[in-house]
């Protein structure tokens, strides 16, 4: 199966249906971030800490899969140099009317997050990256790649969902029943039946993909990155929320 292109038509259908995570912000938020009151989200909840982006005036920023109006046009408010790499081109419509909206630069970018070729190296001084790489079946071509384009120095930001959360089937979750099913690395494709693909494809969602903490973590070890700070955050929508933080953030950097 084509993963991109299944989870393309997804997030289309998705950003047609208003989910939350492609409702563009409005204009009192930009304006808010021209004047320094911003903040902006990896994970669902927990706002990311300012001092982990340094003064972002004139910074390079690439907002990988990071499309839907929301956080890139922060970003660039706030006085950043904005790409936006995402796979569906219906998010990025969501960017494209929120700068042309409020009079925002952005660059867009249609592409899937484990190649970044289209960049040379050391194009960027900061990479912002949400919780998507759920959306790809091997995360550690991501780390490389968002390496590669990063500047000595360049900080990377990335969203990651916790791994325990794909132990469970979804539909028994949602039922209060929660029965160890799968092994990691998790993947739809192997999980699911062939009926329950195509209602996926069908509602459109998403081909989701649980990566190991070695993955999402040692990958970014791997590719050369040091870990520096690492906050976790709750999902109040999911079931499992009152057991454990499903989610989690990192900050790492690139040696100078």
């Amino acid at each position: 199966m084509d993963v991109p292109e299944f989870n393309r038509r997804a997030w289309d259908r998705q950003a047609a249906a208003g989910n939350r995570w492609t409702v563009p912000v409005g204009p009192g938020v930009i304006a808010a971030a021209r004047e320094g009151r911003w903040e902006v989200i990896l994970t669902p909840v927990k706002p990311v800490p300012r001092e982990w982006f340094g003064d972002l005036a004139g910074r390079d920023v690439l907002a990988l899969a990071s499309g839907g109006g929301q956080q890139a046009p922060v970003l660039a408010a706030a006085g950043a140099n904005v790409t936006v790499l995402d796979n569906s081109p219906a998010q990025l419509d969501r960017d494209r009317g929120v700068a042309g909206r409020d009079g925002l630069a952005l660059r867009l970018e249609l592409g899937d997050m484990r190649d970044l070729s289209r960049f040379p190296d050391r194009s960027f001084d900061l990479v912002f990256h949400p919780a998507s790489n759920t959306f790809v079946p091997d995360v550690r071509p991501v780390w490389r790649e968002c390496y590669r384009v990063l500047r000595p120095g360049g900080r990377l930001m990335s969203g990651l969902v916790q791994p325990a959360l794909f132990l469970f089937d979804d539909e028994d979750v949602d039922r209060g029943v929660f029965t160890a099913r799968h092994a990691l690395p998790y993947s739809d494709l192997e999980a699911r039946d062939p009926e329950r693909l195509a209602r996926m494809e069908a509602e459109g969602e998403p081909l989701s993909f649980g990566h190991t903490l070695e993955d999402l973590v040692g990958g970014q070890l791997e590719a050369g990155f040091a870990l520096v700070a690492l906050y976790e955050d709750r999902w109040p929508e999911h079931p499992l929320d009152r057991f454990l933080a499903p989610l989690f953030a990192t900050l790492a950097l690139k040696p100078a």
